[in-house]
């Protein structure tokens, strides 16, 4: 898997460095699942990331708010976008350049930065409150597990607990040690998530039981009035959002994906070697989606079989422990702690994937405007260290002042959500001028990346209309 470091290259050189392509850097693409099994990450840290403020806490609040009648945006809101992030790591693995990097090519552009990174700008600056939201929610499950001066939600305590959470997680990643924390992470998720799936599937046999009628209620392609404003959060959060569309090829590039297929030099060798090595990234997005689609269902499926038929929506502080009812009122009260510990281990693993990613996007970002020479091994490292140990700060005070996880989660996904149609934008771009024509997908896929587009772009454009109040009788 890939790890917190980007390679062991000498200072400023190129040994290693993945975002150097270099001849002694090729490698041949294994064949088949089983061989591939060993070259997966850049999913797993996606899946990471994505089991967390989407899945627990917007999907579960939409479920709470909604019932079953939007299960439909779901399932589309985790299919609908995959196609898009592969087609972007397409480019990536054949050009060995990171997302932001290509960003910057598509016109117009002012000055030294694109139209595009000025959006994703405006998108980094709403994350501040959607992650701080994360920060937020492992600090008060902590909280509500030990307390500090006796009031598990009281500011104290509160405090204290983001001040170790963004302290510790700066001291893990700083540390080198990501790849430990990011084994960890995926386990726990893993486990919290099968958990999950299967108290969903079991509820049909207590209190809280539903049937296919159920289901099939939510398949009606409606929003129920109220419920507009976090079905549009969910879309942009929920599967791979653009943020995490974007990062995905930083950790295509890190795992080796690129160096492995070579610098171009148009021969058929080449051709080969990156269909291979695209392949195995199919693989590894194939088995993030399963993942992720799989946690998002069950956790959508406990907000509406178990908060919705009681009235109870997650809000400010007492977001964790509403979401906790989920099992409590399933399980028994013994499964409180058990719920806490699993919150801490999905939020967690996403704050922990969003530092790493975060840090590496703006300082690709530095990069674009000419403040940093991107393919300065040293000079990026440090500039990595340096956000990495910004970010959790800004986020941390960002909800002690806010202290609203679950508004701060849907406000970063709505914006998400409007960034979604630049991404489709950028990828249709460098798929024309920068994408060898003998790399491109097949029949079935194109036609999925082009529905996908489509649904994309219809869906920004609502979300743009809706935030400013432009629909028809709005």
């Amino acid at each position: 898997m890939a790890t917190g470091e980007v390679g062991t290259a000498r200072p400023g050189g190129i040994a290693d460095d993945p975002y150097h392509l270099t001849p002694e850097g090729i490698k041949e693409p294994p064949e088949g699942w089983i061989e591939s099994l060993r070259y997966f990450g850049p999913g797993l840290i996606l899946s990471a990331s994505i089991v967390g403020s989407g899945e627990l806490i917007a999907t579960t609040t939409l479920g709470a708010q909604a019932g079953f009648a939007i299960l439909w945006i779901v399932i589309v809101s985790t299919l609908v976008k995959v196609a898009v992030q592969i087609e972007l790591a397409r480019w990536t693995i054949s050009t060995g350049q990171p997302a932001l990097t290509g960003y910057n090519k598509v016109p117009p552009r002012f000055g030294t930065i694109g139209w595009v990174n000025v959006l994703w700008v405006v998108m980094a600056l709403s994350k501040v409150l959607q992650i701080g939201g994360i920060v937020g929610g492992v600090a008060v499950a902590f909280s509500v597990l030990f307390p500090i001066g006796g009031d598990p939600l009281g500011f104290r305590s509160i405090l204290i607990w983001t001040v170790l959470v963004a302290g510790g997680s700066i001291a893990l990643l700083y540390s080198n040690r990501y790849g430990l924390i990011e084994r960890g992470a995926v386990l726990l998720v893993g486990v919290f998530t099968f958990v999950t799936i299967a108290i969903a599937f079991g509820l049909p046999f207590t209190p809280f039981g539903y049937g296919a009628g159920d289901l099939a209620s939510g398949l009606g392609f409606q929003i129920p009035a109220g419920a507009l404003g976090a079905a549009i959060a969910m879309f942009g959060i929920t599967g791979v959002g653009a943020d995490e569309i974007t990062f995905y090829t930083y950790w295509c590039v890190e795992k080796g994906y690129a160096r492995w297929v070579g610098p171009n030099d148009g021969s058929e060798e080449w051709a080969r070697r990156a269909r291979g090595w695209i392949n195995v990234m199919y693989k590894d997005a194939f088995l993030s989606w399963v993942i992720y689609t799989f946690g998002t269902l069950a956790f959508f499926i406990m907000g509406a079989a178990v908060l919705n038929p009681q009235g109870l929506v997650p809000e400010g502080n007492e977001m964790i422990t509403t979401l906790s009812r989920m099992y409590t009122d399933t399980l028994g009260e013994w499964a409180s702690v058990g719920f806490l510990i699993g919150a801490i281990a999905v939020l967690g693993s996403t704050l922990w994937a969003a530092i790493p990613s975060w840090s590496r996007m703006f300082t690709n970002l530095l990069a674009t405007v000419g403040l940093l020479d991107w393919q300065n091994t040293t000079t990026r490292l440090r500039c990595i260290r340096a956000f990495t140990v910004i970010l959790p700060i800004v986020w941390g005070t960002a909800y002690l002042f806010i202290q609203a996880p679950v508004i701060m989660v849907q406000i970063g996904g709505v914006m998400t959500g409007v960034f979604l149609l630049a991404v489709v934008v950028c990828v249709w771009y460098l798929r024309r001028t920068e994408i060898d024509r003998r790399l491109y997908g097949g029949a079935a896929f194109n036609a999925l990346l082009v529905v996908s587009s489509i649904a994309i772009a219809l869906l920004g454009v609502y979300t743009i209309l809706s935030v400013f109040n432009l629909l028809p009788g709005a």
